[in-house]
């Protein structure tokens, strides 16, 4: 199969031909239709992933058709259009069987602790536990988006950050993560402020449903978000993943609110300063979103279905592989306004 490939890190990744996966018992072999680029790739091309061993295939949001499957597979045949959590679940583990498969014990990734879905297949361990069935409604490139960032971020904003109806959520960063939180917020009856440095992201985030964006290049997010919202945030996240994201939005919560740390701390921004005195002061909670259970997407998927979610908005290019191996280096540029995602393999 083709498939890109770097032999060491932050070196160029070159597209190669590599023998095809082969099912083990518990296995599903999908033939990958489309894949996006994440920053979390980049993180694991620069090294920063002690997961990854050389040489590498990148690429953790997939969609495709299952090509095969191993012996003990019981819930998925050949020809069945799915997609799969970034995280994968062992489904023995203490985790797993406390419906907890996002922070599995013995946990599998497509992309960090295998060779990944740059390539025309992946292989998908546990396939029982971690597969989702594909409506026909959603199709492969959307469904490839929704992977890490959307369905992160999906987990992040419902279920971790508790957001209600008429609530207040800060979003620090419009990348995809960032959008996809936005969007989220809106279609749950939140106020959404969208928080970045980019005009064109910042407008895209008022698409999405933000009612109002702040330019931290222009003016002290921290003070902006307070002076509309009155007294802070009741949930905010750092969709980025720096120090400085990190520490803005713990700062610009109102008492007892709940930060979420959606985007990945890695290199350099790692162990990032808290703002420990107003943690205490006002009870507040700082929670982490690692991504969502295989069994929690239909809720997602229902809510695209009925037009309330539209991941498709967020996507800005679609590539080739070849392009893609080009582009992923370059991920931490941010080029794109929206989601990249390769839907072409030849």
């Amino acid at each position: 199969m083709k498939a890109a490939v770097f032999e060491s890190f932050r070196t160029p990744i070159q597209i190669q031909q590599v023998p095809d996966p082969q099912p083990r018992p518990d296995s599903a072999i999908i033939a990958v239709k489309a894949c996006g680029l994440c920053r979390s790739d980049w993180h694991g091309w620069m090294g920063h992933d002690s997961d990854v061993r050389l040489p590498h295939v990148p690429g953790h949001e997939l969609a495709g058709v299952v090509a095969a499957v191993g012996s003990n597979v019981q819930r998925y045949r050949a020809g069945q259009r799915v997609t799969v959590p970034f995280c994968c679940g062992c489904g023995s583990c203490f985790q797993c069987t406390s419906g907890n498969q996002q922070i599995c014990d013995c946990y599998t990734q497509p992309g960090f602790t295998q060779w990944g879905a740059f390539a025309e297949y992946v292989e998908i361990r546990h396939a029982d536990v971690n597969l989702v069935e594909l409506p026909e409604s959603v199709d492969f490139v959307t469904a490839a988006s929704l992977g890490c960032r959307f369905a992160t971020s999906f987990r992040g904003v419902a279920v971790q950050g508790k957001l209600q109806p008429g609530d207040w959520l800060a979003v620090h960063g419009c990348g995809g993560v960032g959008l996809s939180a936005v969007m989220i917020g809106a279609a749950l009856g939140a106020q959404v402020l969208a928080v970045d440095v980019r005009h064109d992201r910042l407008e895209l985030a008022r698409r999405c449903g933000a009612v109002h964006t702040v330019n931290a290049t222009d003016s002290d997010p921290i003070e902006a978000i307070r002076s509309l919202t009155g007294t802070g945030a009741h949930v905010s996240v750092d969709a980025l993943g720096s120090k400085r994201t990190c520490w803005n939005s713990i700062r610009c919560l109102r008492k007892r609110g709940r930060h979420v740390q959606i985007g990945l701390m890695a290199g350099g921004d790692a162990n990032p300063p808290v703002p420990m005195g107003q943690v205490i002061a006002g009870e507040l909670e700082i929670l982490g979103s690692h991504g969502m259970q295989a069994f929690e997407y239909p809720r997602m998927l229902r809510m695209i279905a009925a037009g309330q979610l539209q991941p498709d908005l967020l996507i800005s290019d679609r590539v080739s592989l070849t392009e893609a191996a080009d582009l992923l280096p370059r991920m931490h540029e941010f080029p794109g306004s929206g989601v990249t995602v390769i839907d072409r393999f030849v």
